[in-house]
């Protein structure tokens, strides 16, 4: 590449690192890039870090060393974040939404792209700091979420299967039982899909009870795979317990009257967590 000017380096190499997070690149990799010398990438990354932090768009480590260099962590504000849980909560809440048997229509919710794209970032900034292989769910609903926060957090997305499909090859199948209605069903992932002791992050639209959630969990004991968090988009409040314990929802359904029309959305847990971002 040409030499730039540091205005015209400073934006290109801030779009290199966004488009590569949780990747460790050599501070050479830019010298090369921009015919620059290192201790300019060096102040260069150092003001990319300092708006990154201001403005919360995530961190950018360093790391020192000749196998050193940087890594942009992408994470939003909490503040941010609320903002647009807040809306997104009004939005769930239309009364148009309500189906038969006080089910919540979102799949036009689960097709815009802006809100698949900050929900990804608020999961990878919930799970920044977990050592994460892939990221699971199961099809179909659950497909879109999962690719926006695999997205952030730079790894490939393994989808569980409502059947076996010939074209996948050898696969594991389990059956689980569903939440409320208590009817069992069978799921299955591919033999190849998933490598053996993987450390995974189980990401899913909704969950009502949770016997989804924890069908994937057995599942994956038959990879003898970890699971290093669960996250989902909607969480029911209606429920007494949850087959699921630990958990990150980013909204819950508290309540929902198909006879009055009114349905009460809140804000998740993901704000009563711990975090490093306010």
């Amino acid at each position: 590449m040409k030499k730039l000017k540091r205005s015209a380096r400073l934006v290109e190499m801030t779009q290199y690192l966004l488009f590569r997070p949780h990747t460790l690149i050599p501070l050479t990799t830019f010298a090369d890039r921009y015919n620059s010398a290192k201790s300019s990438i060096s102040e260069d990354l150092a003001i990319i870090k300092e708006v990154f932090e201001e403005e919360g768009l995530g961190e950018l480590n360093t790391l020192a060393g000749a196998a050193g260099g940087v890594k942009f962590i992408p994470k939003v504000a909490k503040s941010e974040s609320l903002r647009f849980i807040q809306g997104l909560c009004k939005e769930l809440e239309q009364p148009e939404r309500i189906l038969p048997g006080g089910y919540l229509y979102m799949s036009d919710i689960m097709g815009k792209p802006s809100v698949l794209n900050e929900a990804g970032k608020m999961f990878a900034t919930a799970f920044s700091a977990q050592e994460i292989d892939v990221v699971m769910t199961v099809e179909t609903k659950g497909i879109p979420l999962a690719y926006a926060t695999a997205s952030y957090l730079n790894l490939p997305v393994v989808i569980v299967r409502r059947d076996n499909k010939v074209t996948e090859g050898s696969a594991v199948s389990i059956n689980y039982v569903t939440g409320s209605n208590k009817r069992i069903q069978t799921m299955s992932l591919s033999r190849r899909a998933l490598k053996e002791e993987s450390r995974v992050l189980i990401i899913d639209d909704f969950m009502r009870v949770g016997g989804t959630v924890q069908g994937m969990m057995d599942l994956l004991k038959e990879f003898r795979a970890t699971v290093q968090g669960v996250g989902v988009l909607v969480e029911s409040g209606e429920v007494e317990e949850h087959l699921v314990e630990d958990y990150v929802s980013l909204a819950k359904l508290s309540a929902v009257d198909p006879k009055t029309k009114q349905i009460t959305v809140e804000p998740g847990n993901y704000f009563s967590k711990e975090s490093d971002l306010s």
